[in-house]
C-alpha cells in the first residue's frame, strides 16, 4: 500500500495537470454552445457505434430461438396456404373443402445429417410428443429432403433423399410425365429422374416436381432440373439426371407434412391390390 501510495505521489504533478485540463474542459463544453453541441455528438456516435456492437453481439445468440420462432410460424402459414389453394379439378365443393384441409404442417431442426454414405439419415428435434408420426414427408424452402421413418418421444429419424432405396413420386413440371426420382449414391447434389418413356421429349432445365400421386408430399414441390438426357441403351426409359434442389450440406430448419387422408388411401389402394390378387 505505501508503495502506491508513494507511486501516486511521485505523479502528483501529472495527476494534478490532467484533472485541471478535464475542469477546464467542462468549462469550455458547458458555457460554449458551439464546442459543446461538437463535443455531445461526437460522444453520442461513439456511444451509439459501442451499444450497436454491443447488440449485435447479443443478437448473434439469439438466433436460434429466433429461427426457430420463424420456422413454427411458416409452418403455420404453410398450412393457411394450403386451406387457401384452389384446385385444379371439376368435383363438388364437400371434395374439394375435404382436400384442401388434408395437409398439416410442422417445423423441426436438423441436429444430425449425412449426405456420403450410400444410405444417408437425417435426425430432428421433435417426435411423437409434438405430433411427428412415421410416414410424414419432409422438405425445406429449397425443396424434398425425405421421409419420416422412425419416431420416439422427442426425436424423429428421416431417411434422406439422398438414400438409395427412396422414391420420390414426381413429374415433369409443365408436360406432367410421371417418374420416380432415385439418388444414385454418387453426387450429393443430383440424383436420377426414373421411368421416364424414350419417347417424351425432355429439355435441359425442366422442373421436375412431386407428383402428388404416393400421398406424402403435395402436389408441386421442387425436387429439382433436369441437368442431363440420354436415351437408354438397352432400356425403354430415358437416362435422365437432376440436379436437386435442396442443397443437403446446408440443412438447419425442415418442415414435416402429414396428409391427413393417406390411411385412408392406403386402404382403399390395398383393397383394390387384394381384388386384383384374388382375379
Amino acid at each position: 500500500m505505501q508503495r502506491i501510495l508513494l507511486f501516486l505521489y511521485s505523479l502528483r504533478a501529472l495527476i494534478l495537470f490532467i484533472v485541471l485540463e478535464l475542469v477546464a474542459a467542462w468549462f469550455i463544453f458547458s458555457y460554449n454552445s458551439v464546442q459543446g453541441a461538437v463535443f455531445f455528438n461526437s460522444s453520442n456516435r461513439l456511444a451509439g457505434g459501442l451499444l450497436d456492437k454491443k447488440e449485435a453481439v447479443v443478437s448473434y445468440f439469439y438466433l436460434g430461438v429466433a429461427n426457430e420462432a420463424l420456422a413454427e410460424k411458416n409452418a403455420q402459414l404453410l398450412k393457411k396456404l394450403e386451406d387457401l389453394s384452389p384446385r385444379d379439378d371439376s368435383v363438388t365443393l364437400e371434395i374439394d373443402t375435404l382436400f384442401r384441409h388434408s395437409y398439416e404442417f410442422w417445423s423441426a431442426k436438423v441436429i444430425n445429417n449425412s449426405i456420403h454414405l450410400n444410405q444417408n439419415h437425417i435426425t430432428l428435434n421433435k417426435g411423437s410428443n409434438h405430433g411427428i408420426r412415421e410416414g410424414m414427408g419432409v422438405f425445406n424452402e429449397l425443396g424434398v429432403v425425405g421421409r419420416v421413418k422412425g419416431v420416439s418421444r422427442n426425436f424423429s429419424t428421416v431417411i434422406s433423399a439422398l438414400h438409395t432405396d427412396l422414391l420420390i413420386s414426381s413429374k415433369i413440371k409443365g408436360s406432367n410425365v410421371f417418374g420416380s426420382t432415385n439418388w444414385d449414391g454418387k453426387n450429393p447434389k443430383s440424383a436420377k429422374l426414373l421411368y421416364v418413356p424414350r419417347h417424351v421429349n425432355v429439355q435441359l432445365g425442366d422442373s421436375v416436381v412431386t407428383s402428388g400421386y404416393n400421398a406424402i408430399f403435395p402436389e408441386g414441390m421442387a425436387v429439382g432440373f433436369v441437368s442431363e438426357v440420354k436415351p437408354g441403351s438397352e432400356s425403354a426409359y430415358l437416362e435422365i439426371s437432376l440436379e436437386l434442389s435442396t442443397d443437403f450440406s446446408k440443412l438447419t430448419y425442415v418442415y414435416l407434412v402429414d396428409n391427413t387422408l393417406k390411411e385412408e388411401l392406403d386402404s382403399l389402394q390395398l383393397q383394390l391390390d387384394q381384388f386384383y390378387d384374388g382375379q
